[in-house]
Formats: C-alpha cells, sequence, structure tokens
C-alpha cells in the first residue's frame, strides 16, 4: 500500500471509530446526507403532479426543501401493505410526501416513527376498553387513519389519495396521523409536541414557550368544548373536542390546508401552531 493509500485508508477508519463514538446520531445525518445527495426522481414527481396538486401550486424553493425530506422519509421508513394491498412506489411517495409538509422547518424525520402500514380502505380495529365495575367492553371501531406510540402509522390509501386530491379542504388523514406522531415522539399522547426553545433560548424560554402554549391550546379547546355544548358549529371539526391530542392533530390539518381561515377566526391558535411548525402555509 503506497503511503497516500495508507493515509486515506486510515484517515478513513478514523472517521469511522469518530462517528461510532459519537453515537447514532452522526451515522444518521451521514446517512441522510448521502441520501439527499441523489436527484430526486422524476417518477416521483409525476405521481405528485397527479395526485398531489399542492405539490404544485408551492414556491419553488419549499418544493426544494421538501423533496429532500421525502427521500429521506422512503429511505427509512419499511411501508407494509395489509388486507391484500401491494404498495407501489406511487403509494410510498405520495404518504411521504403529505408527511414531509410537517417537518419542512422541523428536521428530516419522525423520531420514533419504525414503520407505515397500509390497507387498501376503511379498516377495523378492536380494542377492550374497562368500564364500570371492572368490565372490559370490546368495542370495533372503523377507521381510516391511527397513529400508534410503538411507531406505527395505519392508513387507508382510499383516504390517502382523498387527503391529496383537495389541498383546501381541511381534512388530511396523513398530516393527521403524521401530527399524532409529532405528539407522540416524549411517549406521550397530549397533543405537546416538541416546540424548542423561545426567544432567547435557555431552560426558562422553553418554560415560557411550553406555558403559552399551554394556556393558548387549553383555552381554545375549552372554547370548541363550550361552543359544542350550545349546538354551534365552527371551522375546527367536532372530533377536537374528544382529547387535546385530538385537537392538536385536527388543528393541524387546518394549518397546513387553511391556514387563511385558521388565522382569522382563531388567531392565537394559529400563531402557535406558525410557531410549532415554524413556517407560515399563507405564503405558500
Amino acid at each position: 500500500m503506497s503511503l497516500p493509500a495508507a493515509l486515506a485508508f486510515f484517515l478513513a477508519l478514523a472517521l469511522l471509530v469518530a462517528a461510532g463514538l459519537a453515537g447514532p446520531t452522526l451515522w444518521v445525518s451521514l446517512r441522510r446526507a448521502r441520501v439527499m445527495r441523489e436527484p430526486f426522481p422524476e417518477p416521483w414527481r409525476a405521481v405528485l403532479r397527479r395526485h398531489m396538486p399542492l405539490y404544485a401550486e408551492l414556491r419553488a424553493d419549499t418544493r426544494e426543501r421538501l423533496e429532500p425530506r421525502i427521500q429521506v422519509l422512503l429511505a427509512e421508513v419499511p411501508f407494509i401493505g395489509c388486507g391484500g394491498l401491494v404498495v407501489s412506489d406511487e403509494m410510498r411517495v405520495l404518504v411521504a410526501a403529505q408527511a414531509a409538509l410537517l417537518l419542512l422547518e422541523r428536521g428530516y424525520g419522525f423520531g420514533t416513527l419504525r414503520q407505515v402500514l397500509l390497507y387498501p380502505g376503511h379498516f377495523v380495529v378492536d380494542r377492550a376498553e374497562p368500564g364500570a365495575g371492572g368490565l372490559v367492553h370490546e368495542t370495533r371501531n372503523v377507521l381510516v387513519g391511527e397513529s400508534w406510540r410503538q411507531g406505527q402509522v395505519v392508513l387507508a390509501w382510499d383516504a390517502v389519495l382523498a387527503g391529496a386530491a383537495d389541498a383546501h379542504d381541511g381534512a388530511n388523514v396523513v398530516i393527521h396521523e403524521f401530527a399524532h406522531q409529532l405528539d407522540q415522539e416524549d411517549g406521550r399522547a397530549d397533543g405537546v409536541p416538541f416546540l424548542g426553545a423561545g426567544t432567547g433560548g435557555g431552560a426558562q424560554a422553553r418554560r415560557r414557550r411550553l406555558q403559552r402554549w399551554a394556556e393558548v391550546m387549553n383555552h381554545e379547546y375549552r372554547a370548541l368544548q363550550a361552543r359544542l355544548a350550545r349546538g354551534e358549529s365552527g371551522l375546527i371539526d367536532a372530533y377536537a373536542a374528544s382529547a387535546p391530542a385530538e385537537f392538536f392533530a385536527v388543528v393541524s390539518e387546518l394549518f397546513f390546508e387553511k391556514p387563511a381561515a385558521l388565522a382569522e377566526a382563531h388567531p392565537a391558535l394559529f400563531e402557535e401552531m406558525r410557531r410549532c411548525y415554524r413556517l407560515d402555509p399563507r405564503d405558500w
């Protein structure tokens, strides 16, 4: 081995050792950098133009930020077909593109996401729920989407298609379920995703940021419940009143698909969502 070759070999070895000592975060960053250096496949763009009108509406610079996040998700997350469904690249790309919207300014992945399960249509989930007197009730739920804290997202393909086809109806099952994934990254489904630091950084700023989030979200959640009790309708769907976690997921759908309406009807709520996702969809 020549001297330059030997130096190159030992340098590469040292970098590998350093990366290993630095832990998985560096390995992940290196792997993602390699994925993002690959050109975004033109057939994937064709899928998005065909099934996701929002993709064409995005500014060029926004698409440039979105595409590498799609690539990373598809490189890291396996998709599994259920109920006889054979998962195609079209399905994978369309799910990943909608999920990647949530990551535009938050990074490149969902911290605990392990796999995406796809059904052809509505799927049934049986649950055992405790009742009065220690009795356990078996319930059967027909769903189009679900997010599990173990790191799985379950989706109905027909609902994915419908959500992508209309980018401004405020209903998107992919956004909804992947918002749950952000919420569940700390192991709890409580409607409080990682918010980052407030202005100035530091523990005190983070506490202020969390306190402001809690004040606004709790106020809006209780106000929605009160409106529903009075029989009044509004922009936010009634399902959002079922739990704080559902409130965050439903409002995430509105934030990305009806941002102007949300900002007008609930300005403080919109501002918290804007700070959470670190972007303003009205600028797209």
